[in-house]
């Protein structure tokens, strides 16, 4: 059994310092000058735009203020508990709710409103273009909605090497070439790939290059 080295945060966690912005610059903007309680909050656009990225943003401002955040995808099991000592609950992945998880978080909505915490909420679609229910769509659209868009390819290159400058590794321009021909293009598949890559080259004690890029990926398919 190969021994891996412990993950000693070699995955920063998501902040508005770390998002790169490209065309969001003014929805990034927005989120930092963000108080709660405030109107809802809804993010969408494509896989790999950053919503993620800045409804975790916001969670670690919310808490660095000692609040607390209640967070539910929208494949969660339920119950959805409510808890109003939060001060910010997200839900995310907005058109995959089921009719019970509509449901469910309508209810959010409505404790959220009484007890004067924060939503923040993302999807790939428009709150108009949702499909939920009438009265939930309208509250996922009552504040601000942002339409974020992925970076461009030179964007995409350069926020991965100065990710990879940050951890201490080297990316050829064969190995940058090889990431962004043969695997997804998106900045959060190409960040999460560059941390496995990272590890993977700790536990074998070998630079980063194609083969091992290779490697990595094989033996990672037979897991």
């Amino acid at each position: 059994m190969k021994q891996l080295p412990l993950d000693m945060g070699l995955g920063a966690e998501p902040s508005f310092e770390t998002f790169v912005p490209g065309h969001n610059a003014m929805a990034l903007a927005a989120l930092r000058q963000w108080s709660t309680p405030s109107a809802p909050l809804y993010l969408h656009g494509p896989e790999g735009s950053g919503k993620t990225h800045l409804l975790s943003a916001l969670a670690a401002q919310v808490r660095s203020l000692g609040g607390r955040c209640g967070w539910f995808k929208a494949q969660d099991p339920l119950p959805w508990a409510f808890d109003e000592g939060w001060t910010l609950i997200v839900i995310e992945g907005a058109e995959q709710l089921d009719a019970a998880r509509q449901h469910a978080a309508f209810t959010l909505f409505v404790e959220a409103a009484t007890h004067g915490i924060q939503m923040a909420c993302s999807g790939s679609l428009p709150p108009v273009d949702l499909p939920v229910r009438e009265d939930l769509r309208s509250r996922f659209g009552w504040g601000p909605v942002y339409a974020l868009q992925p970076l461009d390819e030179a964007a995409t290159r350069s926020a991965l090497r100065r990710e990879a400058d940050r951890r201490g590794l080297w990316l050829s321009d064969e190995v940058m070439e090889h990431l962004m021909t043969r695997f997804s293009r998106d900045l959060s598949s190409q960040m999460a790939l560059l941390h496995r890559l990272d590890h993977f080259s700790l536990a074998e004690k070998r630079v980063v290059t194609v083969p091992l890029l290779k490697k990595m990926v094989a033996e990672e398919g037979s897991c």
